[in-house]
């Protein structure tokens, strides 16, 4: 019966945004309202049957998640993530260098184009529904009780807790939801307006009720992508231009706010005693430290010393040498710091020298192929990595997306039509990166490479390789790491054996960044996060909109249709099979092109701080978990303080 009222209630409210309706019907939909919205956190656990299927088709139902494919692992009445203690103690500080490894800020707005945004800001609003970390592809309530994928598949509604709050004490309502998706779509960074690209409209049904459209083909990821957005206070953006790059204080509905901070020096979130959603099966055992403090150091030797003289509790190291080398300082001897290495199952990343194929010089195949001949990863993994990491040769390492061998029945289904527009190698053996013999100078490899540069009409010249014009191949390498130095300069001094003159450019972050956000740069080396379940956001790393868009991570500049037509393949792919299918497909047309210099991996993060925390047991499958899932432990900080 109430589900017959609300889908009379539902008719007379649309209808009622576009169309005169008498105000007797309106008054009577708004006592309606009022009674089955008041209900609607008790419908939202009813049981019915099918509910945790999403693979087959079915009558649109009311769901206390979402998952892209298959079931969900949490039933309606979980209390606590499974990798969360529940019983963890709240408080203490824990103070550490972000994994973004940035060295200043200058922005609170992590959602536009311009400035240098300080780290941690995720932590400062909630979304629709939270991830679950040990799932592919799961999200669960959080501001959203529930929610329900229309019939179609063409659109989702979710259902909004009354009791969700801004730090303000202002209520969430459907209409900040709206606000959101229309102000990132418009004014937002350009990775929001690519993966919303298809979000035809959004609608606030009422104060709890917020519903979705979809156009296009492309619509599987959507449900879950709005889902995860941060959801932006509409009344606070009223007198504080979304567009401006700035300290102004943000406002959020999540478990932190910014607390006292100094540009360049340092940023404290702080715990909210009053933060809504504290006890919700969702955040159970998360969230514990009082404080957040995010350093910053310029100098990474500078922040390696800070760690071991305790300015600060917690770092990730990112360079292998030091990992092997620096880290048996007394502090670690006798137990007041740990250095851990956590599993890491999650894809591994694409990372490596993206070559900009924007500029002309770069647009010949066997220019880029050449190129990628001259690194020896051997030589650099023996004598700068001490052997701690693989070769990288796939855009989706580390996963079940990476192509193998030669391409499988399905993926020829997907790649023979355009059979044509593909090189011949794409059909063979997928590509890995070229072997070397170790000793830094691999001559069979350079002499490839110089046959490859001749084919491309860049010949020696008085020991200069130019091309027909007299034109001579020159390549900068743009970076603001010092720590790169090392890595880069053995490849320039390869690429001068081949007549190729080549140089470092070192240049601050910001001016980094700016150069990055216009694409000028010939070569820069970068690595982008790839998801459990790739979708539409591959559009912003490989699609033909994205190279021409600024500030996009296409730093390639890749322009191929096929691409496009694959990408489109992965985000409408309607089974987890389907998805594997394309995605190696897509991982074999990208590597036959060489558009990058690959550089390596671990499956694993190398992690030192202060033995003055505790864990849970077990670590989420796909996360760190310590922001997130760690606490402060008085025993162990007490038994610090008496060594």
């Amino acid at each position: 019966m109430i589900q017959f009222i609300q889908n009379i209630l539902f008719i007379i409210t649309y209808r009622a945004q576009s169309l005169y309706v008498n105000p007797v019907l309106l008054f009577v939909s708004f006592l309606l309202s009022t009674i089955v919205f008041s209900a609607q956190p008790a419908l939202a656990d009813q049981k019915t049957s099918n509910v945790e299927d999403l693979g087959k088709p079915q009558v649109a139902n009311r769901r206390h998640g979402l998952s892209t494919f298959g079931s969900l692992k949490y039933k309606a009445d979980f209390t606590h993530l499974d990798y969360a203690n529940p019983d963890a103690p709240k408080g203490g500080k824990l103070s550490m260098i972000g994994t973004e490894a940035r060295v200043t800020f200058d922005s609170f707005n992590n959602y536009i184009r311009k400035g240098d945004p300080a780290q941690g800001l995720m932590y400062l609003y909630d979304s629709l529904m939270a991830r679950a970390y040990d799932e592919a592809d799961a999200v669960y309530g959080l501001i959203a009780h529930s929610a329900e994928i229309h019939n179609d598949k063409k659109g989702v509604t979710f259902y909004l807790r009354p009791e969700a709050k801004f730090a303000d004490g202002v209520r969430v309502k459907a209409s900040d939801v709206v606000f959101t998706i229309q102000t990132l779509k418009s004014k937002g960074h350009p990775r929001f307006r690519v993966s919303l690209r298809d979000v035809d409209l959004v609608e606030a049904i009422n104060d709890l009720t917020v519903r979705f459209r979809f156009k296009g083909e492309q619509t599987r990821d959507l449900p879950q992508r709005v889902a995860e957005l941060p959801v932006l206070p509409e009344h606070f953006y009223k007198k504080v231009p979304f567009e401006k790059a700035g300290l102004d204080l943000p406002l959020g509905s999540g478990p932190y706010k910014v607390g006292k901070f100094q540009q360049g020096r340092y940023v404290r979130l702080m715990r909210r005693d009053d933060y809504w959603a504290k006890d919700l099966p969702i955040n159970k055992g998360r969230f514990n430290f009082d404080e957040l403090r995010y350093e910053y150091f310029k100098d990474r030797g500078a922040e390696f010393e800070a760690l071991k003289a305790g300015v600060f509790d917690l770092r990730e190291e990112f360079t292998s040498k030091d990992w092997a080398t620096k880290y048996k300082f007394d502090a670690i001897k006798k137990g007041k710091v740990k250095a851990d290495t956590l599993r890491d199952d999650t894809p591994s990343g694409t990372q490596g020298f993206f070559i900009n194929t924007r500029r002309e010089k770069f647009k010949d195949i066997r220019v880029r192929e050449a190129i990628g001949l001259v690194f020896d990863f051997e030589w650099t993994n023996k004598n700068l990595f001490y052997n701690l990491y693989t070769r990288t040769s796939s855009y989706f390492e580390n996963s079940e997306f990476k192509a193998t061998g030669k391409p499988s029945a399905s993926e020829l289904a997907l790649l023979m039509p355009f059979k044509d527009q593909l090189n011949k190698s794409v059909f063979e053996e997928a590509k890995l990166s070229p072997k070397t013999n170790g000793t830094g100078q691999d001559r069979k490899n350079l002499r490839r490479a110089s046959r490859l540069l001749k084919a491309a009409g860049y010949t020696m010249k008085k020991g200069v390789r130019a091309n027909k014009a007299g034109e001579p191949l020159t390549i900068e390498f743009l970076t603001f790491s010092p720590s790169f130095s090392r890595i880069i300069l053995p490849i320039i001094r390869n690429l001068k054996t081949l007549g190729i003159e080549s140089t470092l450019r070192l240049v601050d972050p910001a001016q980094y960044q700016e150069r990055l956000k216009n694409f000028d740069f010939d070569l820069t080396g970068s690595r982008f996060s790839m998801r459990l379940t790739p979708g539409v956001e591959l559009r912003n790393f490989f699609g033909s909109k994205a190279a021409k868009q600024a500030a996009s991570f296409n730093l390639a500049g890749i322009n191929h249709p096929v691409v496009d037509h694959l990408i489109d393949k992965i985000s409408s792919s309607s089974t987890r099979e389907e998805l594997v299918t394309a995605c190696r497909a897509l991982d074999r047309v990208l590597r036959s092109e060489f558009y990058w210099m690959p550089h390596w991996y671990k499956d694993s993060h190398n992690v030192a701080y202060w033995n003055k925390f505790s864990r849970p047991l077990k670590k989420p499958l796909y996360h760190r978990g310590i922001i997130d899932l760690w606490w402060f432990d008085k025993e162990k900080a007490a038994r610090l303080l008496s060594r």
